[in-house]
């Protein structure tokens, strides 16, 4: 047990095979004194329909990136979800991130257009209401770590911030001055990322078991399916290569970068820095150059490690890099655990994949990368399972 509850996530063991995800015993529940916090955008699809999914992408990100920065010092679980994020923080935080997930609504709002809705709620009222949070820690490499969320109290806390009827304290409301959130180290440089096997699969899906360990062992039959499906090496299905990844200048996301830091008082700087350090970062790429601790070659390996298209938090998330056999392969699977009724699960083809990048120290490797599908992505995904849910609901009224 960590000495302070602070300390919970930074001395939770990790395990490096993506499998583990389904063995309870890696698992520790979150501490009686910390929060969840879940973000997402409103109206995400009509954004998304818009051609906005890159711009939902970056405020999700963003939800990360605000907290991380605001604690440097506390190793924070945390989940991208596409249009929002998922995370854990500890009491004696809780101020603070109310503080800067305030400033990065209205960043949402003023620069974005979007609106971003965040709650937090304490993990004492998830389990008052009867579900839990319990969090394991999957090593992406020995630096970089990605949190894993299962108990079902994450979709609890989801529903009850998303409860208008519900208590307002949940609610993380706009800040009236003009606060900034810190979001160095947020960027979105690369270019889409195209399928190197005929197309970007996202993967949606929602065990329907009456207890967690019924649900864990339907996750386990579903990656296994996965597993089967790419022969056990779903790694290769990474949407991340060497060959599909390309940096332009300027990149088609600098705009939208230079939007995270326009409530910023020394923005102008930033926008100068900004397209400074990406001139040079293509250059650096052009030629395989190596300056300042970013080392071109180095860094493309360590993106390629670090990119996160596998995830679970009370819901597996992927995208996978598939031909058109492996994704209608995967889709009758999932059809038949549906039909069995142990699944509702939801699936979007596309032709590239988006990636947004969080850095935090370039000479220690530490960078991770958010993976979603171009078109929606997840979002778009999310709409066929809602669907099922839907469905399933009027059947057993």
């Amino acid at each position: 047990m960590p000495e302070k509850s602070e300390d919970f996530y930074k001395d939770l063991p990790g395990f490096s095979e993506f499998s583990g995800v389904t063995d309870l015993s890696l698992y520790s529940p979150l501490p009686d004194d910390w929060h969840i916090v879940i973000a997402d955008i409103t109206g995400s699809t009509g954004a998304i329909k818009e051609g906005r999914y890159k711009d939902v992408n970056m405020m999700g990100a963003a939800c990360i990136m605000a907290v991380l920065n605001a604690l440097p010092q506390c190793s924070i679980p945390y989940v991208f979800g596409g249009d929002g994020a998922t995370l854990a923080v500890p009491d004696s935080a809780a101020a603070l991130v109310k503080r800067e997930l305030g400033a990065t609504r209205s960043l949402a709002q003023k620069q974005f257009g979007l609106d971003l809705r965040v709650g937090i709620v304490p993990i004492r009222d998830v389990r008052d209401a009867g579900a839990d949070v319990l969090v394991a820690k999957f090593q992406l490499s020995s630096v970089n770590a990605m949190a894993m969320f299962t108990g079902g109290g994450v979709q609890l806390v989801d529903g009850m911030i998303k409860d208008t009827s519900g208590k307002p304290q949940y609610s993380i409301p706009i800040p009236e001055d003009d606060a900034a959130p810190d979001l160095k180290g947020l960027s979105c440089r690369w270019e889409p990322l195209k399928s190197n096997r005929g197309m970007m699969l996202s993967i949606l899906v929602h065990a329907r078991g009456k207890t967690n360990q019924e649900n864990i062992a339907i996750y386990r039959e579903v990656i296994d399916c996965i597993d089967e499906v790419f022969n056990s090496d779903v790694k290769a299905a990474s949407p991340v290569s060497a060959q599909n990844m390309v940096y332009k200048w300027p990149p088609k996301g600098m705009i939208s970068e230079c939007r995270l830091f326009a409530l910023s008082p020394n923005r102008i700087r930033k926008y100068f820095w900004i397209s400074f350090t990406s001139l040079v970062q293509f250059v650096l790429e052009k030629f395989d150059l190596s300056f300042g601790g970013y080392n071109a070659p180095q860094y493309r390996e360590e993106l390629r490690v670090n990119s996160d298209f596998r995830r679970f938090d009370d819901t597996l998330r992927m995208i996978l890099d598939c031909t058109p056999d492996i994704a209608g392969a995967l889709e009758e699977q999932f059809h038949d655990l549906h039909s069995r009724e142990k699944i509702v699960y939801g699936v979007h083809r596309s032709g590239h994949a988006l990636m947004t990048c969080l850095v935090f120290s370039l000479d220690k490797g530490e960078h991770v990368h958010f993976i979603d599908g171009s078109d929606g992505g997840f979002t778009a995904a999310a709409i066929q399972l809602k669907a099922q849910i839907q469905e399933l609901s009027q059947k057993t009224r």
